[in-house]
């Protein structure tokens, strides 16, 4: 097995279960095997910028500009909700994020401990009709749909006070 090292601050793996811990040095170790990614880092925007670049950077080799572009979408949208509406009036909290490749498939785990779903559910998504002018176009709303556009097999859950997320982005080649 093979392990890499990621920065990101406050968080480190315990190097023997996986799990985060904190470590003063900002500095997040995480295990990885094969095409894979695992990464814990506290959910702020200017980190998840950097962990979505990492994602991107260790998943994308060997992929279609599509399929990374999907993939970065994908994972954008899902972290800056995270950010934005699970840990809002929170001054912090952690996001555990876990990618790897299988069969023409991108399979993704994104485990955080801030506020549930509304109602333990995922929103439905739906795109809404645009307005006559652009300048008009209302800010949110949209991130869901497009993951639900992009993503296949979506499943959310609470469980022992965290959000599990789970979803496959299919791989064009």
């Amino acid at each position: 097995m093979s392990r890499r090292l990621f920065t990101a601050p406050g968080m480190i793996s315990d190097g023997e279960t996986g799990s985060p811990r904190r470590e003063p040095a900002g500095r997040v170790s995480a295990p990885s095997t094969g095409e894979g990614f695992h990464l814990c880092f506290e959910a702020d925007p200017c980190t998840v910028r950097r962990v979505l670049g990492q994602a991107v950077a260790e998943l994308a080799r060997g992929l279609s500009r599509d399929d990374a572009g999907t993939l970065e979408l994908a994972l954008a949208e899902v972290l800056n909700n995270i950010v934005e509406h699970a840990y809002d009036g929170r001054t912090s909290g952690q996001v555990e994020v876990c990618l790897h490749r299988e069969a023409g498939w991108i399979c993704c785990r994104i485990v955080d401990s801030g506020h549930a779903m509304p109602a333990l559910t995922l929103p439905e998504g739906r795109m809404r009709p645009l307005p006559p002018r652009l300048d008009d176009l209302p800010e949110g709303g949209w991130g869901w749909s497009l993951i639900r556009t992009l993503a296949t097999d979506l499943a959310y859950r609470r469980e022992d006070g965290s959000n599990y997320l789970t979803f496959r982005l299919p791989l064009s080649r």
